[in-house]
């Protein structure tokens, strides 16, 4: 089909806006016109104009947890985004408008609706966000990652796509058995306080019971110092590092992952076939992170620690259960590749362009 202009929606974390990014780097290789609409405090702001896509602002901010004056500043700045976003698409005239959810979405997609746009989503998680779960009743397409998030959506506007993913990590082979468990641990980028902590109450444990296990841990750079020179001096195997540049270099080497319930990690672990034990965030919106790690736990992939119950006593009881009992952890990781959905972004642009050749801009979809 002949060029055409798509509207990218979405914002603040990375986890927004690396998905979004994927399924624009499929329509620009067709030839299309994909362009983004954010804010200028959030990831977009920095990784859209590094990909040289076309860059759109307004003000908007999260709305869930915040105060009377937060939600009065957001009764004025919603509209006018609006508004903003209803004056790009008169002259823009965007075929289709693709959204990942979240706050900085909901200003583009409100517009696009009124303006007979037609409105694909992509839902990341097992329990959708608000804006997605308000707007994605009248979406044409909501592709999702997990099954349990379908009720939200109409039926026929469903299709389990799963969350773009970098090739390299279904590149990743299955783990071959070897004499030592190697054990990831990831925070995220900003490392977690509670999973350094419990890290160091696993120490003592791990030395005194001389079972053979490796820890690869990336604390994030608050606590690098601290916890690589003592971890030093335990004499354990392992290394402690406030970053991982390679992350599916890591995933490749280890046999267990501990980690949070992002869907993006969530979905790096099915594309790797890696078996996590998965501490969701406890103060993540509507406790998403805790429903990826449920589905995660149902489909035999994973399993699942509180926040609150993450301490070195519990840390070590999985490990040391991971150690005796390998084939238990190599069926956990076969049920996790199974998972695994590749050629999600490549979907999404498929469906971008379906929807495109009905695009009627200036009709109403309420009509």
């Amino acid at each position: 089909m002949a060029g055409k202009r798509f509207l990218m929606a979405g914002g603040g974390t990375g986890g927004h806006v690396m998905p979004l990014l994927a399924v624009a780097e499929q329509l620009r290789a067709r030839g299309h016109e994909p362009y983004f609409v954010g804010t200028r405090n959030g990831f977009e702001a920095r990784l859209v104009p590094q990909r040289s896509f076309p860059m759109e602002y307004i003000e908007i901010g999260g709305y869930q947890g915040v105060g009377l004056l937060r939600k009065t500043k957001l009764a004025y700045q919603l509209p006018k985004s609006i508004g903003q976003c209803l004056q790009s698409i008169r002259k823009k005239q965007p075929a289709a408008c693709f959204s990942l959810g979240g706050y900085v979405a909901a200003p583009p997609v409100a517009a696009s609706l009124l303006r007979g746009v037609p409105v694909a989503i992509m839902e990341p998680n097992a329990m959708p966000g608000m804006v997605n779960r308000l707007m994605g009743r009248y979406a044409r397409k909501a592709l999702l990652s997990f099954p349990e998030a379908a009720q939200f959506f109409p039926r026929e506007a469903v299709e389990i796509t799963g969350l773009p993913v970098r090739e390299a990590f279904f590149e990743i082979a299955p783990k071959a058995r070897g004499p030592w468990l190697q054990v990831f641990i990831t925070g995220g980028s900003q490392g977690s306080q509670t999973i350094n902590k419990a890290l160091r109450e696993v120490w003592p444990l791990l030395k005194e019971s001389g079972l053979a296990v490796r820890l690869i841990h990336q604390c994030g750079k608050r606590e690098e110092e601290a916890l690589r020179r003592d971890f030093a001096s335990t004499g354990l195997e392992g290394s402690v590092s406030a970053f991982v540049d390679d992350m599916p270099a890591a995933f490749a080497q280890a046999d267990l992952v501990i980690c949070r319930a992002g869907a993006g990690t969530v979905s790096e672990l099915a594309a790797a076939g890696r078996p996590a034990l998965l501490i969701p965030f406890p103060f993540a919106t509507d406790d998403h992170q805790t429903k990826n790690a449920q589905a995660v736990v149902k489909a035999g992939g994973g399993m699942m620690m509180r926040d609150a119950d993450c301490n070195g006593a519990s840390l070590f009881a999985v490990i040391r259960r991971c150690v005796e009992d390998r084939s238990s952890l190599e069926t956990m990781a076969e049920r996790a590749r199974s998972l695994r959905k590749p050629g999600a972004a490549a979907r999404a642009a498929d469906i971008l362009e379906e929807i495109a050749l009905k695009t009627i801009v200036g009709s109403n979809v309420f009509s």
